[in-house]
């Protein structure tokens, strides 16, 4: 955020974080609405149109789309952006619901496979209309291709950045230093 106390960058003591310009905290500021208020809004459409939340359909939407709708555990996580254990807890939910089944790998037997049973996919197929709708509502179109196109792009550099997750030690750099 910017210094506090003062309405531009003020030169900075070595210990001092690189506070932020007016410009990059307007710009901090709408990437933490979104990121904050866009996935409610999706969970809260997949809640009330398909009783799943956005993770769960995350989840199916991944399952659907692997070969023979299989995947070991360890990729849908990945591919889900979530962490072993919340999709070990999601998997089981699922499971319980009859969505999804797990078995062991059958060319290893450390790892286990999820399966999305015939049930789960009708449910992401169903459920996957309303979820269309929402993310063209709330993300593609108050956006120009060209605008798509760039949040793409910028996306995917801030995905890359956040997938050395909170450990990393990212050396701090500012905007210009990259261009």
């Amino acid at each position: 955020m910017s210094a506090p106390g003062s309405e531009t960058s003020p030169e900075r003591a070595d210990d001092e974080p690189p506070w932020l310009s007016d410009h990059e905290r307007d710009t901090w500021l709408e990437v933490a609405t979104i990121a904050l208020q866009l996935p409610g809004l999706l969970d809260a459409q997949l809640q009330r149109d398909a009783d799943l939340g956005l993770f769960d359909y995350m989840v199916l939407s991944w399952l659907s789309m692997a070969p023979n709708r299989r995947i070991r555990m360890g990729e849908l996580a990945r591919l889900a952006r979530g962490s072993m254990s919340r999709l070990s807890n999601v998997v089981k939910r699922l499971e319980e619901r009859g969505l999804v089944g797990r078995a062991p790998d059958p060319t290893n037997g450390r790892y286990t496979i999820a399966m999305l049973t015939d049930a789960g996919l009708a449910r992401v197929v169903s459920a996957a209309p309303g979820h269309v709708r929402a993310v063209r509502r709330y993300v593609l179109d108050p956006l120009t291709t060209e605008q798509t196109t760039a949040l793409q792009e910028i996306g995917g550099r801030i995905a890359e950045r956040m997938r050395g997750g909170p450990d990393q030690d990212v050396p701090v750099t500012s905007s210009a230093d990259e261009r």
